[in-house]
């Protein structure tokens, strides 16, 4: 079980969250939604999503995920090493503009890409140790078309994808030089939990079920099975005995262990989407019964994330704000709720930007992945995330593009010409709370009215159809990004 002994505070239920006049459906909670089954959205769509009921929103957002069909398979999806023209040049080519892809993915697929992502670091099969761009898309696509599907059927093709194979050293699993490697993450890090309801003998036995992926058609083709270098005879796991198989092994954990990889996944889960912290009673009113939820629909995974995003729990005012965001969260978020103009040479320069404060796409630090919340703030990453956000604007006002950041302000604030107003408004769009005091806007404020003279404002003759008006939202919106606030979501 795991636990801590500290409290959440969030004593909510599973029970369904409804509109209610002490508990109001708002703008606070669509954009907590939004920003947690995704990576945010457009003032037009929270407006939109407002004549929403709850259970409405969380409807569509999931039947969304189970719905879309997988990103469109390139050309070079099953290539061989021979079927490069120019393997040096082309691999390279390929694998980054994956990685363009992907983001352009978590930018648009709202929970079907949150889930993506949260599954690549479950499943962790870094990039760097196959950088190989038809293994990538594999591993990609197989995430992508079980991220909301069936979590034994996931396990299966997961740990048989050549990406995988190489990095936990399946391809080196042979009968006369077993490998323990995959066998005891699988476990450890995939199903069940470190030292939670497997032995050492379990992963021994494990390792021999899973012989016998150690070939190719050719270098760089998939991966395949081949009898030759299995072990064939009878292996026992978690007291079950047969001539097991890579799928017979996944077919025996889910038989004997169903509670807890339910209950090591359930608690991944709500780490990830609603708070880092599980205390006792989240675990025996959240964890327990989402866990029971994905045992009892044979672990599909909808109907369990179903009852924990449209619960009380979910939406309580205490889960709102208390989770770190990562660098992906930082940009992507950003870009999304500014709705200002992006494309892939901007995509790129955020997959650089990323990389460097902490979150290099497809290549987690290690096979337990990235811890997330506090690990992603620390002194060498934390003035890369207030930069990029300064970078990014700064580019967008350099290639004449200031004027869309009046639009935003005006849109946003009716054309006000209130700055203390307009201040409140845009910092508050883009944080999960306000802010800890109202010195904190004050300080907003005055770097907003830059070296506009006061009286300007005073007697309303200033507004955002002033020259000066684009350079100050520019200044505010750079100031957000080094507000603590603007670090949680």
């Amino acid at each position: 079980m795991e636990s801590t002994p500290l409290s959440s505070c969030n004593e909510s239920t599973l029970t369904p969250y409804t509109d209610s006049v002490e508990n109001p459906w708002n703008t606070i909670k669509i954009k907590h939604a939004s920003r947690r089954l995704g990576f945010g959205t457009s003032q037009n769509n929270i407006d939109n999503t407002l004549e929403l009921s709850p259970d409405e929103c969380i409807e569509n957002i999931i039947n969304e995920a189970i719905n879309k069909p997988p990103t469109p398979t390139p050309f070079w999806a099953d290539y061989a090493f021979s079927d490069f023209t120019n393997f040096e040049e082309e691999n390279p080519q390929y694998v980054e503009g994956w990685k363009t892809q992907t983001v352009n993915d978590l930018i648009n697929e709202n929970l079907r890409g949150r889930l993506t992502f949260f599954w690549m670091n479950h499943f962790v099969a870094g990039l760097d140790s196959y950088y190989y761009a038809p293994y990538l898309f594999q591993y990609y696509n197989i995430s992508q078309t079980y991220a909301i599907g069936n979590l034994k059927t996931f396990v299966k093709e997961i740990g048989a994808c050549s990406a995988m194979l190489i990095y936990l050293n399946g391809f080196q699993n042979t009968n006369t030089e077993p490998n323990e490697n995959y066998a005891r993450e699988l476990y450890e890090l995939f199903t069940l939990g470190e030292g939670n309801g497997y032995t050492e003998t379990d992963i021994t036995e494990t390792a021999k079920a899973l012989t016998g992926y150690n070939h190719w058609a050719e270098y760089g083709a998939p991966i395949y099975f081949d009898e030759m270098t299995w072990v064939d005879g009878d292996k026992t796991i978690f007291g079950q005995t047969g001539n097991w198989k890579h799928d017979d092994v996944i077919d025996v954990l889910f038989q004997e262990r169903p509670t807890e990889i339910a209950t090591f996944i359930c608690s991944k889960l709500y780490r990830y989407f609603v708070s880092h912290e599980i205390d006792s009673i989240v675990f025996e009113t959240i964890i327990n019964p989402l866990a029971q939820t994905l045992v009892d629909n044979d672990f599909e995974l909808a109907p369990m994330l179903n009852q924990l995003f449209k619960s009380e729990h979910f939406f309580d005012e205490r889960a709102l704000g208390v989770i770190i965001k990562s660098p992906y969260d930082i940009t992507i978020q950003f870009i999304k709720e500014s709705t200002f103009f992006y494309n892939d040479e901007l995509i790129n320069s955020l997959i650089y930007f990323t990389g460097l404060f902490g979150q290099r796409i497809f290549d987690p630090p290690n096979v337990a992945g990235w811890q997330r919340d506090e690990e992603w703030i620390n002194t060498s990453t934390l003035t890369g995330r207030w930069q990029f956000t300064e970078l990014y604007l700064g580019l967008l006002y350099q290639n004449g593009l200031e004027s869309t950041f009046v639009d935003f302000a005006k849109e946003l604030t009716n054309d006000s010409n209130d700055p203390e107003f307009i201040t409140e408004v845009l910092i508050n769009h883009f944080n999960a709370k306000e802010l800890y005091s109202p010195g904190d806007y004050q300080i907003a404020t005055d770097i907003f009215k830059w070296e506009i003279p006061q009286n300007y404002y005073d007697d309303g003759s200033w507004n955002l159809d002033w020259g000066e008006a684009p350079y100050q939202i520019y200044l505010l919106l750079s100031h957000l990004a080094t507000i603590p606030e603007f670090q949680l979501k």
